[in-house]
């Protein structure tokens, strides 16, 4: 009998172990849909459609390789109505995982459905539909830097913190590590330019690891 009594709470322990035993994270993604995002004064909206690539995305490499997402720019008439100005292809194999839109009509990506983190995670398109700029991963921060962020399954999660466009619909601002040590990405609408900012005891911006 005090076998058994000695052996149960071993066993106990050692399904405790197992349970918080370290391993990746686990990926738990909806599946993408259409979605239209309206800038602050709602002249413009854009529509992305998710595309069909999913094969380009880390996991799924035997899987379909075909259209990207695409990006449908409307503008208010004078009428209060919509009409579409024109449509054009993603760096995004499926869907951005969000998207921004400023008042003069630029489109702001950022990240990759069920790839946050890989591909192209940030991208500027002005209103014309031209992208200005696209970043990777390894663009913004040294591997040393990528190396301190959660990796799961399938992705990287590089940023926590607010998103959003500045009341001047100039700047894309990203809070991407959290307080005490809050640091911020800073991109300019204007040429996608981008600044990494710290709040130490002196705010301080400087360029992407490769500029």
């Amino acid at each position: 009998m005090r076998n058994v009594r000695t052996f149960l709470p071993l066993f106990v322990i050692s399904i405790i172990c197992l349970a918080i035993s370290p391993s990746p994270r686990a990926d738990d993604w909806p599946g993408p849909v259409v979605r239209e995002v309206f800038c602050k004064n709602r002249e413009y909206f854009v529509r992305v459609t998710p595309g069909e690539s999913v094969g380009e995305t880390v996991g799924f490499g035997s899987a379909k390789i075909g259209k990207h997402a695409r990006a449908a720019f409307f503008r208010m008439q004078v009428d209060r109505g919509y009409r579409l100005e024109r449509e054009i292809d993603l760096s995004n194999p499926v869907a951005p995982v969000d998207f921004f839109v400023s008042n003069a009509g630029d489109l702001v990506t950022l990240d990759n459905w069920h790839n946050v983190g890989y591909g192209i995670v940030l991208a500027l398109y002005h209103g014309d539909g031209r992208m200005v700029k696209a970043y990777r991963l390894g663009e913004l921060f040294p591997k040393s830097e990528v190396d301190t962020f959660t990796h799961s399954v399938s992705s990287i999660w590089w940023h926590k913190g607010p998103t959003y466009i500045d009341e001047d619909q100039k700047i894309f601002y990203m809070g991407w590590r959290e307080s005490p040590d809050y640091r911020e990405l800073l991109l300019n609408l204007g040429d996608g330019t981008v600044r990494l900012c710290a709040s130490g005891p002196k705010y301080k911006c400087h360029g992407p690891y490769l500029q």
